[in-house]
């Protein structure tokens, strides 16, 4: 499936402990008519770093998944976040998931969506990861964008660039996520 990506200049961020480029991502996933047939489905992570020439950026990727679960969906962001980096990197990602939270974290079994969770897993291999949950529908400014934008692919069966233009556009100047 395709992913799609846009990148402007804006956040605050520095290098990790470990010596590598530290990224905080924020990520969620929409499925309209979730559980029922004909349910669509959209991802969308907002990946917040300093690029190579210390300028702070924000990086928007969405996917459509076509029919999906909500689940399903919100695995899919996560991992689209993580499959946008270019080499391992520290990450601290935030998502409103508990689902994928709590089962990364150890505290949940995979019982099921296995090809999801290989995705995912194979995603997040090569980094560092932190899996932190922020609560949805709760005034966060970036989990609020990555949830509209999810909900847009979702309804338009598509990722548009402008849609993910409008969204990094609207990311506001602090734009580092936080709990």
């Amino acid at each position: 499936m395709p992913l799609y990506t846009y990148s402007s200049a804006v956040g605050d961020n520095v290098s990790g402990s470990l010596g590598m480029k530290r990224v905080t991502i924020t990520c969620d996933g929409s499925s309209l008519g979730n559980g029922y047939a004909g349910a669509r489905a959209g991802a969308v992570a907002i990946l917040s770093y300093a690029g190579d020439d210390g300028k702070p950026y924000n990086r928007v990727v969405g996917e459509y998944l076509g029919c999906a679960t909500n689940n399903q969906a919100e695995i899919v962001a996560a991992a689209i976040g993580l499959e946008a980096l270019r080499y391992p990197c520290e990450v601290e990602i935030f998502t409103d998931s508990q689902y994928v939270v709590e089962t990364l974290n150890g505290r949940y079994r995979q019982k099921k969506n296995h090809e999801y969770w290989h995705r995912l897993r194979g995603a997040a291999m090569p980094h560092a990861v932190t899996w932190s949950w922020t609560r949805g529908h709760a005034g966060h400014p970036i989990q609020e964008l990555c949830d509209i934008a999810a909900k847009r692919i979702a309804f338009a069966g598509r990722v548009e660039p402008k849609l993910l233009d409008e969204i990094t556009r609207s990311i506001p100047e602090s734009g580092i996520a936080s709990g």
